[in-house]
């Protein structure tokens, strides 16, 4: 055979066959977009339709690292807490502080008025942020926080505060993370929309509901001696019903989390980081 007419053989075939190929793109193409035009809504139209409303979303918010920590012995500190009438660390990590006279907070519903009593009554208590108010059950609820960005339910970094039947703080428990810092590059975060369409795609969020914040922090990753946490989107919302409820998403991967740990796995958790520090002293 003649190269030369080989060779234009080839050439042409497999200009043909890009064509072809190229045709076939346009063709899948334009279906994907008239498919997307005829059937498919965008998140926001989605949430148009099932009356899920949202107020104004972060937008500063792009990037953020992974934090890892170490669980605060109590045991090598001198610690002295005013207004104290007893101090017991109990399993090395947790603080149980009585006071001798009650505390009264004015309003238990705002964070600045606990200022004062984190400040001088609690150990490292500015590291502390409310989470939830529980009058009926008489305790008080603050997560540990970095910069402002709470610790989500780690058992851990947790002040419960415990008020007598005339709402006045009596005493409390208390753990700490220690020597918390970023864990590795800042990772580009999923946008707020997103973690709602992550929601939503899972039936969390209810029809006429309402999206009444969402905040970023930390959930826990790794949870051994050394504790790693990952960059969590809290989204808060009320139901129809004005039931109130909270999601964690997490915001490198889009995974809806769960990050409340039930008192089997607390205790489960306790004994495994108990575990390891034996170990490490060994």
């Amino acid at each position: 055979m003649d190269w030369s007419k080989s060779k234009s053989i080839f050439i042409v075939v497999f200009l043909i066959l890009n064509v072809f190929l190229y045709s076939l793109y346009l063709n899948r193409h334009t279906e994907a977009q008239l498919v997307e035009v005829l059937g498919e809504k965008t998140i926001e139209a989605q949430l148009q339709d099932d009356n899920i409303t949202y107020g104004v979303l972060p937008t500063n918010i792009e990037k953020a690292a992974y934090i890892s920590a170490t669980v605060k012995n109590f045991e090598e500190e001198n610690i002295v807490i005013q207004n104290a009438q007893s101090i017991i660390v109990e399993n090395k990590n947790k603080l149980i502080v009585t006071l001798k006279e009650p505390v009264k907070i004015s309003n238990l519903d705002q964070e600045e008025n606990y200022r004062n009593f984190l400040q001088f009554q609690v150990y490292e208590g500015a590291s502390y942020s409310l989470w939830k108010v529980d009058p009926e059950n008489g305790k008080v609820t603050f997560f540990q926080r970095l910069n402002d960005r709470k610790i989500y339910y780690n058992i851990n970094g947790v002040l419960t505060i415990f008020l007598n039947d005339k709402n006045e703080i009596i005493g409390y428990e208390q753990t700490l993370l220690d020597n918390i810092e970023e864990y590795n590059k800042e990772k580009t975060l999923l946008p707020p929309i997103q973690v709602i369409q992550a929601l939503y795609g899972k039936r969390l969020l209810k029809p006429d509901s309402k999206i009444t914040e969402m905040k970023l922090g930390y959930s826990t990753l790794v949870q051994l001696k050394t504790q790693v946490f990952v960059p969590t989107w809290e989204v808060r919302a009320t139901t129809q019903d004005n039931i109130h409820e909270e999601y964690f998403v997490n915001a490198v991967e889009g995974k809806v989390i769960d990050v409340q740990l039930d008192a089997t796995r607390v205790e489960a958790v306790e004994t495994e980081v108990e575990d390891v520090k034996e170990v490490d002293e060994e």
